[in-house]
């Protein structure tokens, strides 16, 4: 029988990966708490030991084109825009200038250390330093850290990969010109060439970001006029690939930034307004699985074509090289993190700064960067070793003690108490769209009266036993109760200044008396981010004295309630 050929090939290959993946979760669904990603890289791992063949070509245009931008989107648009919003100036501080002075820094030690041209060692440095959100997503998820842990790693590591790919084509170009010219770093590296990069890297990411708001709004006033959701899903399929392309490959901008501005708006405005509850359970649930394939395909294949005896051959440098990009990224993330907190309103605590540093993992991107480089590039296959070895350090060694670190640091991760809040406020909400689509349905005369009490009966009986059985679970940990309650505040008093906000440029009042309540607002928002809460907890006692109250009794206004 002739060898399969074309699509035939293709698929047993495809189908090779999936029972490897199979394999896998079986072992993990035994075993218990072990990253399945990580199992993922394992497996492929030992492939790759034991010569065994997956003829699936692991390039550059197959991780950026193909497997990047699903994962992209789908960690934006599952991000909670208010928290990112929240840590927006950590985040940019880290994801832009951190990047860029950590590979300027990599640069100088690598130049040193690997004997490699300044030029060339900084280029190693911006393939190597971007963290990546494929890797960072799925083994956060995995863990179940903490809320405000997984927008700062998770938001860095989608936001500075945009930056990274920018620097890394700047230097490339300048590498290949010195190449083929024969021109010394000196020559090239001139104030010129250094303000042309930097608007380089501020074009590429405002272009990004203005790209992924133009395709997301233009999907989002689709989608809000349409009901159907099928098609919706379409429609999110389109903009996660087309927000890329066009960014990336027509208009020469960041695409990583485009893929990720279109999932936040599309994730979290669009869910909130353009989606019915239908839609949203498959839109989500189709992303959830298509982002579940892809990381399976992903892992399973850098495993699989990590080049082992090459890497053997390479391996006091890719020790070295594992050494100072840990190195580095530790002098980077503790003084800007530190500058932040000096200025910020809500600080970062050093044990989340330790966490920010061991979990900065690298694979993807990295890995196609580099195999994206060509073949008679200079120390071609040193690099690929190095990149790859830095990346399997990163993703099994630091992936796999990740667990422990967040323990040793007292970091709580999910707990099952809060696994249980989690499940009952998930099918509260369920109940409440329930009841109001029942309501809807009947109103338009499609849900015969009898059936809609029989419905309303149901439901609302079982949103009665959440209720009570919520308050309970809240009564019974207090730690949880505060800490939802601070949460839940933090939102409310945002909307509290957004609404005095719209009241001053609307003119209801003026800009005078908006500007003492916003400051109130902010006191307020002050207390609850060091974790006091402004709401009472003693019916006879007010734990935050609003200033209109003591105007109004200066005027001769008693602001308690009468007892007649």
């Amino acid at each position: 029988m002739a060898a399969p050929t074309g699509i035939t090939a293709g698929l047993i290959n495809l189908l090779d990966v999936f029972i490897i993946a199979a394999s896998v979760g079986i072992f993990v669904a035994k075993v218990g708490r072990f990253p399945y990603t990580i199992a993922l890289l394992l497996a492929g791992l030992a492939v790759s030991i034991l010569g065994l063949n997956i003829d699936i070509t692991l390039t550059h245009d197959l991780i950026l084109l193909v497997l990047l931008p699903p994962l992209l989107f789908e960690g934006a648009a599952t991000t909670d825009l208010d928290s990112f919003r929240e840590n927006l100036v950590p985040i940019l501080v880290l994801a832009v200038p951190g990047l860029i002075v950590s590979i300027l820094v990599l640069g100088v030690l690598g130049h040193y250390a690997f004997g490699y041209p300044l030029l060339l060692a900084t280029l190693f440095a911006a393939m190597i330093l971007p963290t990546d959100p494929v890797s960072v997503l799925a083994l956060f998820e995995e863990l179940g850290a903490p809320e405000r842990l997984s927008v700062l790693v998770e938001g860095e590591s989608l936001l500075n990969d945009g930056v990274g790919v920018v620097v890394f084509s700047a230097l490339f170009l300048l590498v290949k010109d010195s190449i083929e010219n024969n021109t010394e770093l000196s020559e090239l590296i001139t104030p010129k060439v250094l303000v042309n990069t930097g608007l380089e890297i501020i074009v590429a990411s405002l272009g990004g970001l203005i790209v992924g708001l133009a395709a997301g709004y233009l999907i989002y006033r689709v989608m809000i006029n349409l009901d159907e959701h099928m098609t919706e899903i379409v429609l999110t399929l389109i903009l996660a690939y087309g927000s890329f392309l066009l960014a990336e490959h027509y208009l020469h901008v960041s695409g990583v930034i485009a893929t990720v501005t279109a999932g936040l708006l599309i994730g979290n405005r669009g869910a909130e307004y353009a989606m019915s509850p239908q839609t949203k359970i498959s839109v989500f649930n189709t992303w959830d699985t298509a982002a579940f394939l892809v990381n399976t395909l992903i892992f399973v294949l850098i495993g699989a074509k990590t080049p082992i005896h090459q890497m053997v051959n390479n391996w006091q440098l890719i020790a070295i090289a594992i050494v100072l990009t840990i190195f580095v990224r530790a002098v980077t993330v503790y003084p800007f993190t530190a500058a932040v907190n000096r200025f910020g309103r809500r600080d970062i605590p050093f044990s989340y700064q330790h966490v920010m540093i061991w979990g900065g993992l690298h694979a993807s991107i990295p890995i196609a960067l580099v195999l994206g480089l060509p073949s008679d590039f200079p120390h071609i296959g040193e690099l690929r070793s190095m990149v790859f070895g830095v990346a399997a350090f990163s993703l099994v060694v630091q992936g796999l003690t990740m667990s422990n670190l967040l323990d040793r640091l007292g970091i709580i991760t999910r707990t099952e108490t809060e696994e249980l809040y989690e499940l009952l406020l998930g099918r509260a909400r369920a109940v409440d769209s329930a009841l109001d689509a029942a309501e809807r349905l009947h109103n338009r005369g499609d849900l015969p009266g009898d059936v809609y009490d029989d419905f309303r009966g149901e439901y609302e009986n079982e949103k009665d036993d959440l209720n009570t059985t919520i308050s309970r679970l809240l009564r019974e940990n207090p730690g949880l109760r505060r800490e939802e309650l601070l949460v839940g505040e933090r939102r409310v008093l945002k909307q509290e200044k957004s609404a005095i906000m719209d009241a001053m440029h609307s003119g209801v009042i003026s800009d005078d008396i908006g500007e003492r309540l916003l400051q109130e607002v902010d006191l307020k928002l002050d207390r609850v981010d060091t974790g006091q809460s402004t709401v009472r907890d003693d019916p006879d006692n007010e734990a935050y004295e609003e200033f209109w109250r003591a105007r109004a009794s200066e005027y001769g206004l008693d602001s308690t309630p009468s007892n007649d």
